[in-house]
């Protein structure tokens, strides 16, 4: 003789919201929009000031203020736009 099988408390047919739903996943909202900054060169610039500006500290005077003269306008004009792109967010995110 068999045991009888335990009956599922989701059906077979039930979609992987529905079944968030039940075990008490926080599903978000349909068409929720997710933010993605625009391409940028900012970080590639950024890392050649810090790369200039770590090896002229132990080759010479010239890298150091070279690396530094980019590494710190990079960073400013980076933080703005960042900035910005966060003021544009719809109010919650």
């Amino acid at each position: 003789m068999s045991t009888p099988e335990p009956e599922s408390t989701l059906s077979e047919e039930s979609t992987p919201s529905e079944e968030s739903a039940l075990s008490g996943e926080h599903v978000p909202p349909i068409g929720e929009e997710i933010h993605l900054p625009g391409s940028s060169i900012l970080p590639l610039l950024l890392g050649i000031g810090i790369t200039l500006t770590l090896v002229g500290i132990t080759l010479g005077i010239a890298l150091t203020v070279i690396g530094l003269a980019l590494t710190i306008p990079v960073l400013v004009v980076w933080i703005r736009s960042t900035r910005e792109d966060i003021e544009e967010l719809p109010p919650g995110h």
